[in-house]
């Protein structure tokens, strides 16, 4: 049984950003957004200096429960840096949780209810939930190996086609025109020698979804999702039967044509959400 608290603050961190509510009495939501939290690219020492100049000023008084669900934080260990960060800002907590981003994806999508959960963002990822607890996953290898159907998969492909100059002539004269800096030096240098490439890959994505009609960009979206649910979501015998749902600003973008692949994979889709945050408050409040 949840403590019967005063005041919660709940997180929803992914690389790129954080969203954060502030739920007084289960009456007040005060929602807030601050930059990405993620302990496999962050120390300690940056995560602190986040919560103390970006959450802090938004916070008019104590908090008793603080749940933050982030990318990179899948166990103990790996999430260490931001428990012992969230510790040493909040030393008064009475509740304090600190779990993957998939956790929250899937209490945040299906509540107390069985289902798939799956995240399209900057990252992907996937997970069968039994209405508390994830109960398996099979594991993204992230940015360079992995993470198909994800911004950062889509913006690397969209560049390498650019700068191979595989994209249509009428696509390479929008993309010029839009990102004149854009060339095969700057793209190493954010590759390789810059922090967060992941990050940069997927600012890309706005460029596809304003001209996702065309065909060349279309098939590209499909066939990224289309080897997210072939490498993920069909290796869970589960898809046969549970709902498929998904966040992530890439799934709720492109969800025209994440409906046509699901479908033409024989599944069942269900919440298609841009951020899973509203529905983390009400598994909060209803626990």
């Amino acid at each position: 049984m949840a403590l019967k608290t005063t005041t919660m603050l709940i997180a929803d961190s992914g690389s790129t950003k954080t969203d954060w509510v502030r739920v007084e009495e289960a009456s007040v939501r005060e929602q807030f957004q601050t930059a990405g939290i993620n302990p496999f690219y962050q120390k300690e020492e940056e995560v602190g200096r986040i919560l103390a100049e970006e959450v802090l000023p938004n916070l008019p008084g104590p908090i008793d429960s603080l749940y933050f669900y982030g990318a990179g934080c899948a166990d103990e260990l790996s999430s260490r840096p931001v428990s012992e960060a969230l510790k040493s800002l909040f030393p008064s907590l009475q509740h304090l949780l600190v779990a993957s981003d998939m956790l929250g994806a899937a209490r945040g999508l299906c509540g107390h209810s069985p289902g798939l959960a799956c995240i399209l963002g900057t990252g992907a990822n996937n997970a069968v939930y039994d209405g508390a607890y994830i109960t398996k996953s099979i594991g993204s290898l992230g940015f360079w190996l992995g993470d198909e159907g994800s911004g950062s998969y889509l913006g690397k492909g969209l560049l390498v086609s650019f700068l191979q100059k595989d994209l249509p002539a009428d696509l390479d004269t929008l993309f010029r025109a839009q990102f004149p800096e854009v060339n095969r030096l700057s793209v190493l240098e954010k590759a390789y020698r810059q922090p967060f490439p992941n990050r940069y890959f997927a600012t890309f994505t706005r460029f596809m979804a304003e001209h996702k009609q065309h065909c060349f960009i279309e098939q590209m979206v499909n066939d990224a999702f289309t080897s997210f649910v072939l490498k993920y979501v069909k290796k869970h015998p589960e898809s046969s039967h549970l709902p498929i749902h998904f966040t992530g600003s890439v799934a709720y973008y492109f969800q025209d044509i994440l409906e046509v692949v699901v479908a033409s994979q024989g599944l069942e889709l269900g919440y298609v959400a841009k951020a899973p945050l509203p529905g983390l408050v009400d598994y909060h409040l209803a626990d």
